[in-house]
């Protein structure tokens, strides 16, 4: 039985994922790329790698580390932070593709360049377990602040987009979130309690606006000018 009933079922909404399941699964990977630089036994990291193109590829339902944490530990500890889980899943592409190269390096009997990609998994995958710092995580924030879903700046809203009629008398702050992210949950919640005038957006149903505005990370929230013009980014 679930320590508490879960906000978002593992395999359904897949826009956003437990905050503890990555961690999990960064820990199999690290401990499995540790046992391989360390005995030898390089087809672990072929077998890592595998692992994760076919989670990549197929879902969360083919993701061996993914399955156990949502059957036996999540049901035991409760549901953690729900996050967005594009981060993660950028830093699972990173590590597939290191793998891959370690896995090849050893083939091509480059032992030394294949202990060393297969190091840097392990030194980089257990930092993340231990410490919540993931730097694929953290490289695909960074993109998404400056680059968006399409290279544009999320300088001016049409606020007409957004369902504002009326011409606001102040600045307004525009969110967009997902209705099951912990912290656009927290973040909305403190906009509200300041007495700003807050325009929640779902990207869940409103993809396209998500789009428009080149959202590749949830929350983002920006303060909007009467003109549309956004003045300041909050969060994201």
């Amino acid at each position: 039985m679930l320590a508490r009933p879960r906000s978002a079922d593992p395999y359904r909404d897949l826009d956003v994922i437990d905050a503890r399941a990555p961690r999990f699964n960064q820990t199999v990977i690290g401990l499995g790329s540790l046992i391989a630089i360390v005995t030898g036994w390089w087809p672990i990291l072929a077998l890592l790698a595998i692992q994760l193109g076919v989670g990549l590829r197929f879902g969360r339902r083919y993701c061996l580390p993914c399955v156990a944490y949502f059957t036996f530990v999540q049901p035991r500890v409760g549901e953690g932070p729900i996050e967005d889980s594009r981060p993660p899943r950028f830093a699972n592409q990173v590590g597939f593709v290191v793998l891959g190269a370690a896995s090849i390096s050893y083939v091509a009997g480059l032992t030394l360049l294949g202990v060393a990609l297969g190091g840097l998994v392990a030194t980089l995958a257990l930092l993340a377990a231990m410490t919540g710092f993931c730097l694929g995580c953290e490289i695909y924030k960074v993109s998404a602040k400056v680059l968006g879903i399409r290279s544009r700046r999320l300088d001016r809203i049409d606020l007409r987009d957004l369902g504002v009629t009326d011409r606001p008398t102040g600045e307004l702050v525009v969110s967009f979130g997902h209705p099951l992210c912990t912290d656009c949950q927290a973040f909305e919640t403190e906009v509200r309690t300041a007495g700003r005038r807050l325009v929640s957006v779902d990207v869940r149903s409103n993809r396209s606006l998500a789009r428009k505005y080149g959202i590749a990370l949830v929350p983002t929230a920006v303060a909007v000018a009467p003109d549309g013009r956004v003045t300041a980014r909050l969060a994201g």
